[in-house]
């Protein structure tokens, strides 16, 4: 289900003109999105693979940035499956097709680092956000979260 699908409140409002639907600009989106709407949004590679799902948005609650989507990947009705930390920067919203856009491939996102649901990574250690980071060739925040 895509971001407007999901959107209980009205914010990416779209009505038909013609037969053909057109984006009302009365809401905020798309530049300005709902956390909620944003989750269990499609992840696409360039090349047009399905990478997965976006399952949560972690903030820095300290800067107030979005710092990474948590994407799961290879899953099968939730069962296994990893998950990866994506850097918000690297991704990339595809307003026509209703889903980000991930610059990597299938197989480079198979070996990235990930972690199991059981285990999620210390997040804001800094070490473990600028090789994240280097990954997904995304700058690191230069002021990390506090740990």
């Amino acid at each position: 289900m895509n971001y407007e699908e999901r959107d209980s409140l009205g914010m990416y409002r779209t009505q038909r003109s013609n037969g053909v639907e057109s984006i009302v600009h009365k809401g905020p989106g798309p530049e300005l999105m709902g956390a909620n709407t944003l989750v269990g949004n499609a992840v696409y590679s360039k090349q047009d693979d399905d990478l997965g799902v976006i399952i949560e948005i972690m903030l820095d609650v300290r800067s107030g940035r979005v710092s990474y989507a948590v994407l799961s990947f290879g899953a099968f009705l939730g069962m296994g499956g990893k998950l990866f930390a994506v850097p918000w920067d690297a991704l990339q919203l595809d307003t026509k097709n209703k889903r980000f856009v991930l610059d990597m491939d299938k197989e480079r996102l198979k070996e990235a680092p990930g972690f199991d649901k059981e285990e999620w990574p210390d997040m804001a250690n800094p070490s473990w956000s600028q090789g994240i980071h280097a990954y997904y060739g995304t700058d690191a925040p230069k002021d990390p979260p506090a740990h």
